[in-house]
């Protein structure tokens, strides 16, 4: 069994894709968005033909929505779905946040006026930029310097409180969860954990119970009760002593794999939606996706499955250049190379000027 050809296909990289956004989003259940534009990448490459414009469609018609579920980064997820992934994975993530709150010296007081002053500035359907959260909070005397106002977001968000909205003139605005959401699904914990678990092994199976874990930040015990839940419909394989878990036509969805080679975005599912990456990723090449391991993943190129390489975009007046850094000489017809680019360039609406092969150790 190929693990890493499984995978790609059940992601949707390969094989059949979707319509639309939302779709993908709701496939995957959620998907890291620190990164806002590599995080419309990672949605674009997974369906047909949609586009940036798309995507930031999707956002501004409230189908999708950014915020802080698993282990508290931002993810984009279903925005009917946000307000119970919150009360899933939040309360540990807020239990660990004490020993932040003091380094920050945020306290009890402030905490409570700074919810009080976002309620009081986003209601009514109100949407805010970053840097006029910030403004509010240096108005009544509660300092942003630091971390402070960043964590001041994220709390509020972790708390259900806000969440992102769409993009307006190049920065990104909050609004109010219900209220940009007021339709939300609502699920018991056993419910929640039934759906979480169901949408992360159909769609990234072969995976194991501790890669769910890790995905959600949940306990292992509660990351079984998922399973347990739902693993009637799913197959199980031993490899190595491991069990892994997917869906029951995940074999089947991989002969309808089309090309050999994908361009990924940085952070991307692929990679980050599994504690043990090595079925896709070789430990020799690990830093050159985290480079220092400083927690920023570049842009991989997969061929076959395997992460071979890293990409990137250098933008031109009305062009894109795209180059490519492989760990080795890459086995790729140069028409498949060409067909990937193409697809990446037609998603951001520019065409493409050249493609450009580096050595690994060339600096440009």
């Amino acid at each position: 069994m190929d693990i890493a050809q499984l995978r790609v296909c059940g992601q949707r990289i390969d094989g059949e894709k979707f319509q639309r956004p939302e779709e993908v989003v709701r496939w995957l259940g959620a998907l890291q968005a620190q990164d806002y534009r590599q995080a419309l990448w990672a949605i674009g490459l997974r369906t047909q033909k949609a586009t940036v414009t798309d995507i930031e469609q999707a956002i501004a018609e409230r189908k999708i929505l950014r915020t802080w579920p698993q282990r508290g980064t931002i993810h984009f997820v279903p925005a009917e779905d946000a307000g119970w992934m919150l009360q899933l994975t939040a309360q540990r993530v807020l239990a660990a946040d004490k020993r932040r709150q003091e380094q920050l010296e945020l306290d009890a007081a402030i905490l409570a006026r700074s919810k009080e002053l976002f309620l009081h500035g986003l209601q009514g359907g109100k949407r805010l930029t970053r840097s006029a959260m910030m403004k509010l909070l240096e108005d009544a005397g509660i300092s942003t310097r630091g971390q402070r106002g960043y964590h001041l977001l994220w709390y509020m968000a972790q708390s259900g409180l806000i969440c992102f909205g769409p993009i307006e003139e190049k920065e990104q605005t909050f609004v109010l969860l219900n209220e940009w959401v007021p339709a939300r699904r609502e699920l018991s914990r056993e419910e929640a954990l039934a759906v979480l678990a169901e949408r992360y092994f159909v769609s990234r199976g072969p995976a194991t119970v501790r890669d769910f874990a890790w995905w959600t930040g949940l306990t292992l015990t509660e990351a079984r009760q998922g399973l347990e839940a739902i693993k009637a419909g799913l197959i199980r394989e031993k490899i190595s002593e491991q069990e892994y878990w997917m869906a029951r036509d995940t074999l089947s969805q991989n002969a309808n794999a089309a090309s050999i080679i994908h361009l990924l975005p940085g952070f991307d599912e692929y990679l980050l939606g599994y504690r043990d990456r090595s079925a896709v990723l070789a430990a020799e090449y690990a830093q050159r996706i985290v480079p220092g391991n400083n927690g920023i993943f570049q842009p991989a190129v997969v061929v076959a499955g395997q992460i071979v390489g890293t990409w990137r975009r250098r933008a031109q007046k009305k062009t894109n250049e795209v180059l490519f850094q492989p760990f080795t000489l890459l086995q790729v017809k140069d028409e498949e190379i060409s067909k990937v680019v193409k697809r990446y360039c037609d998603f951001l609406g520019l065409p493409c000027s050249s493609v450009v092969m580096q050595a690994s150790n060339e600096v440009s």
